[in-house]
């Protein structure tokens, strides 16, 4: 009798000599297999999307180059332009209709130029005469440029002296006084302005007229010749007719 072999090791695979698949050992174990490579970011795929992406950013800065194109560097500052054209004459009429105040036009030499006005109304800026109570006053105001090219403004109204002189500037003392033409002016300075810029000085006077007086105010930056020339063209003329 023939004594059949003893079983021996198994050896694992496919039958029939088929081969496993690469990789198939890895899964087995385990492992991870790698993915697939991460496409191109789109922007690099093709021109096109870079020059349509950098288009905006290159318009962008051709506009501001055209804008600053139109604009200069000045080291010194700003240059000076052109002053505003202030109609006075029919600014003056409308405030002599509107106010209870006598007012004047100056007649100035050539060379003086008005370039603003205003009104404002000045809380207990007047005593009334008939009950000698504190009350509201009114003012009319009209910016000039001398010659010179010096800013002033003359200031008509109904206010006390010391009510009037009080808007330019806390206080302002009197200092002395100008004779202009038989009209005596009183000269104020000292004090400070809103910000705590010293205060110009002020000249003021009290001329009469045939509706009452009126309480007029010189003040700016110009010279005392030009504070005297705005002072005598104001007192000189007559007040103008309300309409």
């Amino acid at each position: 009798m023939t004594t059949p072999p003893e079983p021996g090791p198994q050896v694992g695979g496919k039958p029939g000599g088929q081969t496993e698949p690469a990789g198939s050992a890895g899964a087995e174990a385990g492992y991870a297999l790698p993915g697939p490579r991460p496409q191109k970011p789109r922007l690099l795929q093709d021109g096109r999307d870079m020059f349509w992406s950098m288009a905006p950013l290159v318009l962008a800065c051709v506009v501001l180059a055209g804008l600053l194109g139109m604009c200069s560097f000045a080291p010194s500052g700003p240059g000076a332009g052109p002053a505003p054209d202030y109609d006075a004459r029919a600014a003056l009429q409308a405030d002599a209709s509107a106010l209870d105040v006598p007012i004047r036009l100056p007649e100035l030499p050539e060379g003086w130029q008005a370039n603003s006005g205003s009104r404002e109304g000045i809380e207990a800026g007047r005593t009334d005469p008939a009950t000698g109570q504190q009350v509201r006053a009114v003012a009319s105001r009209v910016g000039y440029l001398a010659p010179s090219g010096m800013y002033l403004s003359l200031t008509q109204s109904n206010a006390d002296e010391g009510a009037l002189v009080a808007t330019f500037g806390s206080e302002l003392v009197p200092t002395g006084v100008q004779d202009v033409d038989g009209v005596t002016w009183v000269v104020y300075q000292g004090g400070e302005r809103e910000g705590g810029r010293p205060a110009e000085p002020v000249w003021t006077a009290r001329v009469p007229g045939p509706t009452g007086p009126a309480q007029l105010a010189v003040t700016g930056a110009g010279s005392a010749e030009e504070f005297r020339t705005l002072a005598a063209a104001t007192q000189s003329q007559p007040p103008l007719t309300a309409t």
